[in-house]
């Protein structure tokens, strides 16, 4: 066996150009980041041969004593990233994670409650084609028209009328700190169960820049990319044993077989990662970038969604000021190698395919080093191609710039 290049070509290439666009192109993503060089060699790693099915020391395979030692490694150092008792590194994705909680916590067809998916909810809280809201009946909460924040209170009130089984915390587009703390309140005002989905501030709370919803939740998912800066995986956490008891069997062999070693070896080094004073200096930079971005498109007159943002992510509503569409606003920006997504923003009178926003992230570039300064000047980069959708002078200029940007800040691979 060769080399890919040698041995496939074609696809050799296709990778290549990826790797040419992540080099050039700023990503703005919020879901998205890049991994350490550590984490890419951990994940191509010949633990990808290994079957494994079942948990360190209980598999129904043997040879496993060296993935084993991997997985307990990824175990233990989860369990010191966040103060909890009992993990499951196995979840292939952050929605099985969300599975395997959901069925080891409630029954099929019980009432859950969870953030509206058109105000920064996620697939897996209830979307009507997506298990989460075949499986159970799901009812909304919103976000105050006013404030644009979750209204707790109508939260509270909503539960007393529903009488969920679960209420679930988190979001995939929110920008504000969430409050563990009144979510359990409402929950235990109800007799209801608490879990929260962190796939999104994993590494905020990790480097304890955000609230930490292992005190508060009776059960914890995520995914491990994202502001983590793992692989792509999921992983599930709590401090019940009775439910650590139960989800493992959800997991294996209820919802999974035979997990990817090589991805959980990736974990494992994502969280040593983690769990380094470096990784708190750049979740707090994050931050900072984020609120500098913000800011920036205040002072530029759009609508930033809530006003601005807790977190790393903010939702800008670029249809009042520019006329476009989100989906208008991402197709421009990719010409000038600007990297989003369009995204509805609360109360949107757009379709969920179209919408009146964009949703940007700062992780994935404060992984390469841009500051505040530099994400002043994308927000300034932002407003000049979306004032000027045709003028292909202008977007030359902002190309030019993009292009200085991501060379000041080059990728390790």
């Amino acid at each position: 066996m060769g080399r890919l290049i040698d041995t496939d070509l074609e696809l050799f290439e296709i990778i290549e150009r990826e790797k040419a666009r992540q080099k050039s192109h700023i990503e703005l993503i919020a879901s998205e980041n890049f991994v350490s060089p550590s984490v890419l060699e951990a994940a191509g790693s010949v633990l990808t041969n290994k079957y494994a099915e079942g948990y360190p020391k209980k598999r129904y395979y043997g040879g496993c004593e060296f993935v084993d030692q991997a997985e307990d490694l990824a175990r233990e150092r989860l369990k010191a990233l966040f103060g909890v008792k009992y993990v499951n590194v196995q979840p292939h994705s952050g929605s099985q994670a969300n599975m395997g909680a959901y069925r080891a916590i409630i029954n099929p067809k019980d009432k859950v409650m969870g953030l509206a998916l058109d105000q920064g909810g996620h697939l897996t809280h209830g979307h009507p084609l997506n298990f989460s809201g075949v499986d159970y009946e799901f009812h909304p909460y919103f976000v105050s028209k006013e404030t644009e924040m979750i209204d707790y209170d109508d939260l509270a009130q909503k539960a007393l009328e529903i009488q969920p089984k679960l209420i679930v915390a988190g979001a995939s587009a929110y920008p504000r700190t969430l409050d563990f703390k009144r979510f359990r309140e409402i929950a235990d005002s109800v007799g209801a169960l608490l879990m929260v989905d962190m796939a999104h501030i994993a590494g905020l709370v990790a480097a304890k820049v955000h609230p930490n919803p292992c005190d508060y939740a009776d059960i914890v998912t995520s995914t491990t990319h994202k502001t983590l800066r793992g692989p792509r995986g999921g992983i599930i956490l709590t401090n019940n044993q009775a439910i650590s008891e139960k989800l493992d069997k959800i997991v294996f062999p209820g919802i999974q077989g035979g997990p990817l070693m090589h991805v959980i070896a990736a974990k494992a080094v994502a969280f040593k990662e983690a769990l380094e004073p470096s990784f708190t200096e750049y979740q707090k930079q994050v931050v900072m970038n984020a609120k500098a971005f913000a800011d920036e498109f205040v002072k530029l007159n759009y609508h930033v969604v809530s006003g601005g943002t807790d977190n790393h992510l903010l939702l800008l509503e670029v249809k009042s000021k520019t006329g476009l569409t989100g989906k208008k606003a991402e197709n421009l920006l990719d010409r000038v190698n600007i990297t989003c997504n369009k995204n509805t923003v609360p109360y949107d009178t757009e379709k969920p395919f179209i919408t009146s926003g964009i949703r940007l992230g700062t992780p994935a570039m404060t992984t390469r080093g841009f500051n505040e300064e530099d994400f002043r000047l994308v927000a300034r980069l932002i407003d000049k191609t979306l004032s000027n959708p045709d003028n292909e002078v202008i977007l030359e200029e902002v190309r030019t710039s993009v292009q200085v940007l991501t060379d000041r800040y080059p990728l390790p691979y």
